[in-house]
């Protein structure tokens, strides 16, 4: 799917970039630290990101500052203006509906293409992940609950046996991950996000393609409905020093 291959690493036990280890100050470090503030609530959509507080946060540059957020820019999780500045992403209502219904249809077809019931190996597979899923979500890790999600859902759809669609799932994942972690956060609805991985498991091994498709629809949901929300929070200046 990409989606892996194309991850930052962020900090692991889910404080902000503020209370990590001091960063080293170049652009990469930087952008992966904002990165993981972004995708986990830190900092909240329309948020500014003024380069002079940036520059005090990281101890950096203005040159790497500014190169850092041209790399969020180009993973469009920023957004800068002219005479503006830079702010956290802002994906309007609209934009959320449409990207959900598009990615809903693309799971709907990845399902119909599965030969299921799935074969040992699958089934395996998942159960693995979907065992590390576990533990992380137990230590309350974002970092690894993350990394788990991701691989759990690349080994589903992958199933596919379309590696084109794989690839456009695996698209329209990243587009969305500023929205999609924020169920990250919630402990009681990641505890359901858990039990849906293991019932698709279990459709799989039974073969249920109806089952299945209504949910890896319904699984899409929860993001959808939790940055809505946190969409109406008013936005505010990144003050993190």
């Amino acid at each position: 799917m990409g989606i892996a291959t194309e991850r930052r690493t962020g900090v692991a036990n889910g404080a902000s970039s503020a209370d990590a280890a001091p960063p080293d100050g170049s652009p990469g470090t930087i952008a992966r630290q904002l990165e993981f503030d972004i995708l986990f609530g830190a900092l909240r959509p329309r948020e500014r990101l003024v380069e002079d507080v940036l520059m005090q946060r990281f101890g950096a540059t203005r040159h790497a500052v500014r190169q850092a957020l041209v790399e969020l820019e180009r993973m469009e999780i920023v957004t800068r203006a002219p005479n503006r500045g830079a702010a956290v992403r802002d994906f309007d209502a609209q934009e959320v509906e449409e990207i959900t219904e598009l990615r809903e249809t693309l799971h709907r077809r990845a399902v119909q293409r599965m030969r299921l019931p799935a074969g040992a190996k699958l089934i395996g597979q998942l159960k693995a992940i979907q065992r590390r899923h576990d533990k992380a979500v137990a230590a309350r890790d974002p970092r690894a609950i993350d990394d788990a999600n991701e691989a759990f859902h690349e080994a589903l759809f992958g199933a596919c046996d379309n590696r084109l669609l794989a690839k456009a799932i695996g698209h329209y994942a990243y587009l969305s991950r500023a929205m999609r972690l924020y169920p990250l956060v919630d402990p009681l609805l990641l505890q359901t996000l858990r039990s849906e991985h293991w019932a698709m498991i279990e459709a799989i091994e039974a073969g249920n393609r109806p089952l299945l498709s209504r949910l890896v629809v319904d699984h899409i949901q929860h993001s959808k409905r939790l940055y809505l929300q946190v969409r109406a929070a008013p936005a505010k200046v990144a003050a993190k020093a």
